[in-house]
């Protein structure tokens, strides 16, 4: 038993290791690929952000309409970059979008522009950067607390989907990859590794990763479906404008950043409905080892099915809150029916929503008949037993 024991701490050591040097080398890999040199979309030349301290308020033209609108001239004292140290006055023009309402002590982000030797300001935002951390700490701190081992877990899967999205996918469209493959690679590597993290290696995970991929691909190929009976393409989204000169002076393909952006949107709900029917099904496999492969597909099925509805309700919600301005819009102006059913923008956020959720409903069925046929070929012995069963 002993020697047992010490070929599987020995197995999950090495397993370990072999993790550490796959991620470490992951990461050289993508030191490499992000250097990039970038085409510049417009001129920066003498222009630098900085951030600094308003010293004064020297003039104050500013109305409150909401927010504060108007013009203030300020004195700030930057706090970092070329300029650390120097004492400078400073336009700051509040409007909706930018600018700041200062205040003698607040901390600001101040757009420094040098030409022949004279240097101006301006004061472009609040400095908001710690707020962003701390926000960011506060979520993932509750999840580590609130999880445990589990949390922890989550918060490297999480991190780690973050460093796929910016530092593999964002560079792979810039340099001219399909933006749809772009997006399932990084389905398929985030998805194997929350999975990992989140149920270790098991037959339980490996089903939850073919369920979340199958149903993400799913929803791609609905989106694309309905694209095309609707006559809506990726050139069709609101900023197509900006996005047409990014592809004139960079390549990238922008057709395709809308199909490339519901793969990844759907990932987290497609992953959510995965991994719970495997952990169910295994569960009541474990519970009752007698109900057989229809047995289990059915209780997942049933499981499931609750899962069908809250699911595909966030999904909606969440892409209904994304255009809650548009619906705004519309409402207020009274458009008439015919004007807002055959919108750009209502259109692509309904395709959204339901290509997504598609990609949810049948992912129970996929994950459902998986699981069954894999736990209901496993020989549990009964609970009544005093020593735990080792799960697959």
């Amino acid at each position: 038993m002993s020697e047992e024991l010490k070929k599987t701490d020995i197995k999950k050591i090495a397993g370990r290791g072999c993790l550490i040097v796959a991620g470490i080398l992951f990461l050289i890999f993508l030191c490499r690929y992000n250097q990039i040199k970038k085409e510049s979309l417009y001129d920066t030349e003498g222009r630098t952000f900085a951030k600094a301290t308003v010293m004064n308020v020297l003039q104050d033209n500013e109305t409150k309409d909401g927010i504060y609108i108007g013009r203030q001239l300020v004195k700030l004292k930057i706090t970092s970059g070329k300029w650390k140290g120097k004492t400078m006055e400073a336009d700051s023009s509040s409007a909706y979008l930018y600018g700041a309402h200062c205040k003698k002590g607040s901390k600001v982000i101040a757009l420094v522009s040098e030409a022949n030797g004279s240097f101006s300001a301006s004061v472009y935002s609040v400095d908001r950067e710690m707020q962003v951390y701390l926000i960011i700490a506060i979520f993932l701190l509750t999840l580590i607390i609130i999880g445990g081992k589990q949390g922890f877990a989550s918060v490297i899967g999480l991190a780690f989907t973050a460093i796929c999205i910016l530092f593999l996918f964002l560079p792979m469209i810039y340099k001219g990859h399909s933006p749809i493959f772009s997006a399932v690679l990084v389905v398929a590597l985030t998805t194997i590794v929350t999975m990992y993290l989140v149920g270790g290696v098991s037959g339980k995970t490996a089903v939850a990763i073919i369920g979340t991929i199958s149903g993400v691909l799913i929803s791609a190929l609905f989106a694309f479906l309905f694209c095309k009976m609707t006559d809506i393409s990726g050139y069709n989204v609101s900023s197509i404008e900006s996005l047409i000169y990014v592809r004139d002076q960079t390549g990238i393909d922008v057709g395709q950043l809308l199909f490339a952006g519901i793969l990844i949107a759907s990932l987290g709900a497609v992953m959510d409905v995965a991994m719970s029917i495997s952990s169910t099904i295994e569960e009541i496999s474990y519970q009752n080892p007698e109900l057989g492969v229809k047995g289990l597909l059915f209780s997942g099925m049933r499981v499931g099915k609750d899962m069908m509805g809250t699911m595909s309700n966030t999904l909606i919600l969440a892409f209904a809150g994304g255009s809650i301005n548009t619906l705004v819009f519309i409402y207020a102006y009274n458009y008439e029916y015919l004007q807002m059913i055959n919108m750009f923008d209502i259109g692509i956020e309904i395709i959204q929503g339901v290509a997504s959720s598609m990609g949810v409903i049948l992912t129970v069925p996929i994950c459902s008949l998986l699981a069954a046929c894999v736990q209901g070929k496993i020989e549990f012995p009964s609970p009544a037993k005093a020593q735990p069963p080792k799960r697959v």
